[in-house]
């Protein structure tokens, strides 16, 4: 068995193993100190180099800033047309900047655009301020964010990205963040798409999106580039492509250290392609769909229905997807009650006799305990059982 991707996967990534027949793709050659690439759709990490070393992630670092806006939004603490106040601090930030000044009081959906579009590190510490108060409450935020994700190789020092002590993260890190930002707050991503923007008033000089496959590639769809002298050229690059087995399939590729911002995009795109050709994507079930329907002991219904809110895809070598086959394992007995969302069995995909991956299966809905003389009757039957 050719277990090639347990070193990239993290935690909350699956672990793919192929059968001993299976022709591993080869990843293409790539131009960068690190790299992966994933498959967002199926959770899979399809390829990587140094993915756990750690770098300087420049820009990259709004990737955290803006989750944490976009969570201060959900939870009506501000509001896209609230406007914020423009502080020496923010106006006085050096590197990629949207041109506020403190005579102005810019819109938080301004300042998203200003910090995602055009990069600027002005934008940038107005949002951390205006969310966390200060600078400094802001960031010990993002690095709590971050050990909420389950970042264990990043920490950082400051919203904007600029070089400063300790302030790092990894490929893997970075594969985490960017999932986490698609699957949670995905009413924000437009904004990575735009590929121009500027605040009125200001000057047109750094209105352009640098992410350069924005104007190459159709299917690109975000999501950051970042560059540091210590950092190089990075780009964190996502894109969206149908096909007749999954529409809408997403692929992520990081490249971290690259040259020069040609070959950052160039890498990215080289990446993007091969994830997508290299592989191809089985949905294996619908999000939501009942998986599996067992017996229920001592609960208000006779069954639980199990499944995933989410659909169940596998990423599987190019031309090896047959012999593809699932198995539920659960305890036995299943004795009520069961929450929505809660764990229950796990879904065995399988080729042949070997186990390519598991997937958690959750009540898809609840299952209350029966009353009393319901719980008493089972109980019987379990005894005699």
């Amino acid at each position: 068995m050719k277990r090639w991707m347990q070193a990239l996967a993290a935690p909350v990534l699956a672990v793919l193993c192929l059968a001993a027949n299976a022709q591993v793709p080869q990843p293409p050659e790539v131009a960068a100190r690190s790299y992966l690439v994933m498959d967002v759709s199926a959770g899979q990490v399809l390829a990587g180099r140094d993915v756990d070393t750690p770098v300087e992630p420049a820009s990259l670092t709004k990737l955290m800033t803006a989750y944490l806006v976009f969570d201060a939004l959900r939870a009506k603490k501000i509001d896209l047309k609230q406007p914020l106040p423009v502080s020496e601090r923010a106006w006085k930030m050096p590197g990629s900047r949207m041109f506020i000044d403190p005579r102005m009081q810019v819109p938080v959906e301004d300042l998203i655009q200003g910090m995602i579009v055009q990069s600027g590190n002005d934008a940038t510490v107005a949002l951390a301020e205006g969310v966390g108060g200060t600078v400094e409450r802001f960031v010990e935020l993002m690095n709590q964010q971050a050990r909420a994700l389950g970042m264990t190789g990043t920490s950082y020092r400051n919203p904007e990205g600029l070089t400063a002590p300790g302030h790092q993260t990894t490929a893997r890190d970075l594969s985490i963040l960017a999932t986490r930002l698609l699957r949670d707050f995905p009413e924000y991503m437009p904004y990575y798409a735009v590929k121009k923007y500027r605040y009125q008033g200001t000057p047109t000089a750094n209105d352009t999106n640098r992410n350069m496959l924005l104007f190459r590639d159709p299917t690109v769809d975000g999501l950051k580039t970042g560059h540091t002298d210590a950092a190089g050229y990075c780009l964190v690059a996502t894109a969206k492509r149908d096909f007749p087995n999954l529409a809408g399939r997403r692929v992520l590729a990081i490249v971290l250290g690259a040259a020069s911002e040609q070959a950052r995009a160039n890498e990215a795109q080289k990446l993007l392609n091969w994830g997508f050709t290299a592989f191809e994507a089985l949905k294996l079930f619908d999000g939501g769909q009942v998986v599996a329907e067992p017996a229920v002991w001592k609960g208000s219904a006779p069954t639980v229905k199990l499944g995933q809110p989410q659909p169940i895809v596998l990423a599987v070598p190019a031309g090896a997807a047959k012999g593809i086959r699932t198995q539920v394992a659960r305890p036995d007995p299943l004795v009520a009650p069961f929450a929505r969302g809660q764990q229950v069995a796990t879904l065995k995909i399988l080729s042949g006799d070997e186990a390519l991956r598991e997937v958690p299966l959750v009540a898809l809905e609840p299952v209350e305990q029966a009353g009393v003389f319901g719980r008493a009757w089972d109980a019987i039957r379990l005894w005699i059982r």
